[in-house]
This record gives structure tokens, C-alpha cells and sequence, in this order.
């Protein structure tokens, strides 16, 4: 796959786990980031009120069927704060 291709893949798949995961018990932001400087690289930024929310936004089926999606198109780490 092209990366024109996967960029335009990763966005809609992206978008719909965004808009999916808003609703989720918990969830304070969800957003989807392309950076502006540097070519292919986005980011999905998300804010939980708990663990407990986190843990169980990581079970929802649209977690277990978006995520490996996302994976598939491109490659992707976790980076994780605590405020």
C-alpha cells in the first residue's frame, strides 16, 4: 500500500475509533493529530478520568476491532502520562 494510501486508510479507520470511543464511559478527549512538520505521522491523543475507564475502553468491541486495523496499516507505539 502506498503511503498516500495508508495515510487516507489510517484517517477513516482512525476517525470512526475516535468517534466511537468519545461515548465510552470516562472518556475526556479522544482526537486524532496529523503533525504538520513531519510527513506520515499522526497521533491519537486520548484523556480517561480513571484507569478503571481506560481499562475498559481497551475491551469495547470497537477497542478489539478498530485498534488491530490501525496496526495492520501502519506501525504504531503507546505512550502513556499520568497527571
Amino acid at each position: 500500500m502506498e503511503d498516500v494510501q495508508k495515510k487516507e486508510a489510517f484517517k477513516f479507520v482512525g476517525t470512526e475509533l475516535v468517534e466511537r470511543s468519545r461515548h465510552d464511559k470516562g472518556c475526556i478527549a479522544y482526537d486524532l493529530f496529523e503533525s504538520t512538520t513531519v510527513d506520515n505521522h499522526m497521533m491519537i491523543c486520548e484523556t480517561w478520568a480513571t484507569e478503571e475507564d481506560l481499562k475498559a475502553h481497551m475491551q469495547t468491541d470497537h477497542f478489539l476491532d478498530l485498534v488491530p486495523k490501525l496496526q495492520k496499516i501502519a506501525t504504531m507505539s503507546i505512550e502513556k502520562f499520568n497527571f
